[in-house]
């Protein structure tokens, strides 16, 4: 496995160089083009060079994405991207973030799952209504690793990004907790009681949300004093914030609560904290550039990865309807899931409408629903899920990521 993270971490490099020099491209965008088209060139030329084929599709599996993601990169890319996030902003911003992390990941994914259920029986695809809605679970909760990526080269109002990237952040938790109940409905075979389904919700959302958030509150404050303590020394500041991202998460699994939320709540806190001392300025900038340079680092392995692994996919002709069907129900559905809640809420707004817009085009989804597809296993459906899962994705990032700046310029010139 480092064998293979070594090589795409070097390939991720080049890309990223060839992006800089001539592309000028998004650099995430940037990756993904060049994985796939490298990815293509590979594919057409195995017959003639089959040894090399094999050698690729060995790197990419080898490098095993889904413990790579979860094991490995998430910490590193949620806490980076917690750090730069305004607390007083994300406080002023706090209803429409708790209804679009909970309230509107539950109604994507009742209609997500839906839609694509009548849509595999349309076209003859076999899935059943509770896999539909494992797809629902895990591609309606927007990717905070993609969103805060693409946000960066946008120039959007502060308001409306702390909208997407608080609910981005956040609405892990939910979409854990409804992935890890549907995922165990689907694997019973004899219809549980209702009663006990609703306790193990009832206990997952405890365990990983609430016991994620609160988890992640004492390692903030905790490593808060940790670096306070030694300003003088900026070099193990910047170690014990990586003991925070690294241990921090590697604990929150052991004790079985959320690690991405934890993750955040401890990276807000650390971030502003650090960013109103005054007297920490050679802590607070070497923090900001080592967590600045270690998000671009991974986001860019993450992205080339994402691009290169397609060729894990099982090509079938109903599977590529399926896709571009999904692409449409997920769409439909993130609209409607954000204008219900979104319409609960004063707005000081006269086209709220415009808003609803730019935050259904502005939800990308990225690697953790890929890695969330590839936990299926087992399942006669994984092969579709995890197509359907890569079309979404790939659709997101290349045409949303693509025109969410220019949907911002036209809709709020």
């Amino acid at each position: 496995m480092l064998q293979s993270f070594s090589l795409i971490f070097s390939i991720a490099a080049f890309f990223a160089f060839i992006n800089y020099k001539w592309l000028k491209l998004p650099v995430t965008i940037g990756l993904i083009i060049m994985s796939l088209v490298t990815v293509i060139a590979i594919s057409l030329c195995k017959d003639v060079f089959p040894d090399f084929y094999l050698f690729f599709c060995d790197i990419v599996t080898n490098s095993d994405f889904k413990s790579l993601l979860f094991d490995g990169m998430l910490s590193f890319l949620i806490f980076a991207g917690a750090l730069h996030v305004n607390i007083d902003e994300l406080n002023k911003e706090k209803w429409p973030v708790i209804l679009f992390a909970t309230l509107s990941v539950l109604i994507s994914t009742a209609l997500v799952g839906g839609l694509i259920y009548f849509a595999a029986q349309w076209i003859s695809v076999e899935l059943s209504f509770l896999n539909a809605l494992l797809f629902g679970a895990l591609i309606s909760p927007t990717d905070p690793v993609a969103v805060l990526a693409i946000l960066k080269k946008t120039n959007i109002a502060k308001n409306l990004q702390v909208k997407i990237e608080g609910e981005s952040l956040f609405n892990d938790g939910i979409g854990v907790v409804v992935f890890s109940a549907i995922f165990i409905l689907s694997e019973m075979e004899v219809a549980p009681e209702q009663s006990s389904i609703g306790v193990e919700i009832g206990r997952l959302f405890l365990e990983e949300a609430v016991g994620g958030m609160l988890y992640g509150a004492i390692l903030g404050f905790l490593g808060y004093t940790c670096i306070k303590s030694v300003d003088d020394n900026p070099q193990l500041a910047v170690m014990i914030s990586l003991a925070i991202a690294m241990g921090g998460y590697s604990i929150a699994s052991l004790i079985h609560v959320s690690g991405p939320l934890a993750m955040v709540v401890s990276g807000i806190i650390i971030g502003n904290k650090i960013n109103i001392a005054s007297n920490q300025g050679a802590t607070r900038k070497l923090l900001n550039d080592i967590w600045e340079s270690l998000d671009d680092v991974f986001n860019g392995v993450l992205f080339v990865l994402i691009g290169l692994s397609i060729h894990l996919l099982k090509f079938e002709m109903n599977f590529l309807l399926l896709g571009f069907l999904a692409i449409l129900a997920v769409t439909i559905a993130r609209f409607v899931s954000v204008l219900l809640p979104y319409s609960l809420l004063k707005h000081t707004e006269k086209k709220p409408l415009k808003t609803v817009a730019v935050l259904t085009w502005g939800a990308l989804r990225g690697g953790i629903s890929i890695a969330l597809a590839l936990t299926i296993t087992d399942n006669p459906s994984s092969d579709v899920i995890l197509y359907i899962t890569y079309s979404v994705v790939l659709f997101s990032l290349l045409v949303q990521g693509l025109s969410i700046g220019r949907l911002v310029q036209k809709v709020y010139s």
